[in-house]
């Protein structure tokens, strides 16, 4: 939970790349685990958001549910970055929520026993998930998980012209 939670702190920052680098070390060590939390922890963000733009459309303006659409495929692309643009508008609600997810998520990938070989990836990688529907259920719940906060944390927007 708490490196997956560290990939969500600031998005491709020091707290991001410290995890990644304890995850692709795990992997050197034979601990395929970490790694697989790691990556969950990476995939959350954007793809909370764009849950949340798709679900909770009075949250965000018209712009942000645009851009929201491709955090479906950075999320699952394993590129946390997409989540950026979101956090620096709404640090508070956004980073919370995100950080919560990840932990959530990476806390049942290691619950379940998932594990992962491979440093990068996303989706693409996960042939070599070991037990890969626990991964999915754990990505699935940390997403809603991260989602829920979003719509409860953020504020309705009113669009102006």
């Amino acid at each position: 939970a708490i490196v997956a939670g560290m990939m969500s702190i600031d998005m491709g920052g020091p707290f991001n790349k410290a995890a990644y680098v304890f995850g692709t070390a795990s992997i050197a060590s034979g601990n395929y685990d970490v790694m697989a939390a790691v990556m969950i922890g990476g995939m959350i963000p954007p793809l909370a958001i764009a849950l949340a733009t798709t679900f909770f459309k009075k949250k965000f303006t018209a712009d942000e549910r645009k851009s929201g659409v491709v955090n479906y495929i950075m999320g699952l692309c394993f590129i946390t970055e997409g989540a950026i643009p979101f956090a620096a508008s709404d640090p508070l609600r956004v980073i919370p929520s995100c950080v919560i997810g990840s932990a959530v998520a990476g806390g049942l990938s290691m619950m379940f026993g998932c594990t992962l070989r491979a440093p990068h990836g996303g989706i693409f990688v996960f042939p070599v998930v070991g037990n890969v529907v626990g991964y999915l259920i754990a990505l699935a719940a940390g997403a809603v998980v991260g989602m829920l906060m979003l719509g409860i944390l953020k504020k309705n927007k009113t669009e102006t012209k």
